[in-house]
């Protein structure tokens, strides 16, 4: 058996395992070990399908010390003027090069590939089965507790009968053009990736049924854009959640008044959604899902058979030369918390919302700077990940509370305006004290944010 001795053992080799490893590399001489089942890091992206891209502009993504997006803007397609949108091959090929190009040639790090970590520093290689021991002289970090899934990789929570074709989106460009119609099934953004690609490539939009068990409010992608030709919409958005949360009356008005400012979006507006998953979308795009007509609310699919599709509230009859497109995988498998650092585990989770990579890097920086651990667990509170419509207000609650701790820490406020993954700090800054009307932006935010604060803890009572 091999043996190795290293200061931090990160299992995962995803988009948190490198955002945490490139801010240990930047900001400490730390050694790092790195070990993941797959051939090359990205974690879930190896398993993605061929059309995925990011659904935030790509500027929040990555590490810390590279550049993604290269500051460009979409000019075709649906997310047109808007910042660009990454897609999987580019993340993928973005990945490997910093672990080829910044990890391994600093020669602090140790990258096992194609291997599963067994607990207690073991590490075992998936092709030889040979074995290495791994003395942690630090802490190890699990960058897999959140267990993401794609559709791919995902095991499917309803029957299908022999003769019947139910592929994850990722046959969907072999497979598309044998099949007359096409049932979607899951309301999620794999399920609205999957109709736009469908409607993109020429499929009729009466031929495709799409299969809602929950609709979901989203975030328009204009309101989350990070550079300052944005400010109005992106400052403007937060200074209205604030506003929504300070004037609402009921958890309902909250986001009635959300959607009103723009700020959230749904595919019905007749139909009120149950589900937030946090999930952004341009306006071109929204109008696009909304040429689909034949939506099926009739919650999950159970059974699909040969001449009938059963639901947990009801049966439709089966089309014929259908096409089944399985959306159903969750995300995020894991919606529990726990602590973040405990002893010498380091569980990376979100400690802002829906930003996974700038919380690892963050995670990193404390770990980096502090040495008590409940300070660094109060400045480390994880934000819970939404599921239901009411789990944003859950988020939102953290999300403010760890904004404002970290506000009264200059040191904090000098990382957090200098690090790349967070758009917001620099977009505030560059808000010259000289320009009244973007004064008034963050003035609404100002005067919002107690007000706000005690709604949330108001409505999280009656919750």
């Amino acid at each position: 058996m091999t043996q190795l001795e290293t200061d931090y053992l990160i299992v995962g080799s995803g988009a948190m395992g490198m955002a945490f490893a490139d801010t240990m590399l930047t900001e400490t001489d730390a050694d790092i070990v790195i070990v993941d089942k797959h051939h090359k890091p990205g974690g879930h992206w190896n398993d993605a399908y061929s059309f995925v891209t990011l659904h935030q502009p790509s500027s929040y993504y990555g590490v810390s010390s590279k550049e993604l997006s290269n500051g460009r803007k979409d000019t075709l397609g649906l997310n047109a003027g808007l910042n660009d949108l990454a897609t999987g091959a580019e993340i993928l090929s973005y990945f490997d090069d910093v672990m080829r190009h910044t990890f391994l040639p600093s020669g602090r790090v140790h990258y096992f590939p194609m291997s599963e970590y067994l607990g207690n520093g073991l590490i075992r290689s998936l092709l030889s089965g040979e074995e290495t021991q791994i003395d942690v002289r630090r802490k190890t970090v699990d960058s897999t507790y959140l267990k993401t899934t794609v559709p791919s990789t995902h095991q499917r929570n309803y029957e299908v009968a022999s003769g019947i074709v139910c592929v994850p989106p990722n046959d969907l460009p072999q497979r598309a053009d044998q099949h007359k119609n096409y049932m979607v099934i899951g309301g999620g953004k794999t399920g609205m990736d999957a109709v736009t690609w469908l409607l993109g490539h020429g499929a009729p939009p009466e031929r495709i049924k799409w299969v809602m068990p929950r609709d979901g409010w989203l975030l328009a992608r204009e309101k989350t854009q990070p550079t300052d030709d944005f400010f109005f919409a992106t400052m403007g958005a937060q200074a209205s959640q604030m506003e929504a949360l300070a004037n609402a009356t009921s958890i309902d008005d909250v986001f009635d008044r959300l959607e009103a400012a723009g700020v959230f979006v749904r595919i019905d507006e007749d139909v009120r959604p149950e589900m937030f998953h946090g999930a952004t979308i341009s306006l071109a795009e929204l109008e696009t899902l909304r040429r689909i007509k034949d939506i099926v609310r009739l919650g999950r699919v159970k059974t699909i058979e040969a001449d009938e599709i059963v639901f947990e509230q009801g049966v439709l009859p089966a089309l014929d030369d259908t096409l089944y497109v399985d959306c159903t995988a969750i995300a995020v498998g894991n919606l529990e918390t726990t602590q973040i650092f405990k002893g010498d585990l380091i569980t990376l989770q979100p400690v802002r919302a829906v930003q996974p990579v700038f919380s690892a890097a963050f995670i990193a920086h404390i770990e980096a700077t502090y040495t008590d651990e409940a300070e660094m667990n109060r400045l480390c509170t994880v934000v819970p990940l939404p599921n239901h419509d009411t789990d944003w207000l859950r988020a939102q609650q953290v999300f403010m509370m760890n904004q404002f701790n970290w506000s009264q820490i200059p040191d904090l406020r000098k990382w957090l305006l200098e690090n790349r993954l967070d758009g917001y700090s620099r977009m505030v800054r560059n808000a010259g004290k000289d320009d009244p009307e973007k004064q008034a932006v963050l003035q609404r935010m100002r005067d919002n944010a107690m007000p706000a604060m005690a709604k949330l803890n108001q409505f999280l009572a009656e919750l």
